[in-house]
């Protein structure tokens, strides 16, 4: 599927996700790898098989072997600390002062520069709702020089997506229950 079947598959209502999707794809605040990696990302986060074949089928492609494997990196990585500093985030305790104990080599090398992977992982962490990790990952794009505007776009481009996903989601629920 393409992003344009994506796009013509949202219903009428969901007239403004079709014209963000539009013009988020050319999004030019971000660089073309950043752009092409938030959406993968992003896609991945949504947990939506039709928004994620149809972002991997447009954006795959023009990311390197490396970049594509390093958005999925980031994709599972955050999906996993996403919820646990979201836990010692809201639950009352010490938990923040323990150790995490789990693995997460592939922050520390992730075959990417350091700030695309840092934006890809605020994008996932913006989807998962994890305001731990993304002030944690927004404060060290700041500091590599990242502009609001390239932070702002990178997590417009992921509740596009989301917001595609959840349509669809929706979308096909009603159809199943109509049937």
């Amino acid at each position: 599927m393409s992003l344009e079947a994506l796009r013509a598959r949202l219903p009428d209502y969901a007239r403004d996700l079709k014209l963000n999707l539009g013009s988020l794809a050319t999004e030019t605040v971000l660089s073309e790898q950043q752009r092409d990696g938030t959406f993968v990302v992003a896609a991945l986060a949504s947990r939506n098989a039709a928004v994620t074949q149809a972002v991997l089928a447009e954006f795959g492609p023009k990311l390197s072997p490396e970049a594509l494997t390093a958005a999925k990196a980031a994709a599972a990585v955050m999906g996993m600390n996403n919820i646990y500093y979201r836990f010692t985030h809201l639950v009352v305790g010490d938990y923040q002062t323990l150790p995490a104990r789990l693995r997460m080599n592939v922050m520390a090398k992730p075959g990417v520069e350091k700030v695309d992977f840092e934006l890809w992982s605020l994008a996932v962490s913006a989807v998962n709702g994890c305001g731990m990790c993304m002030e944690s990952h927004e404060k060290i794009l700041r500091q590599h020089g990242v502009t609001q505007e390239q932070v702002q776009a990178a997590v417009r481009i992921a509740a596009v997506v989301h917001a595609v996903a959840s349509t669809l989601d929706g979308e096909d629920a009603m159809a199943a229950a109509a049937a």
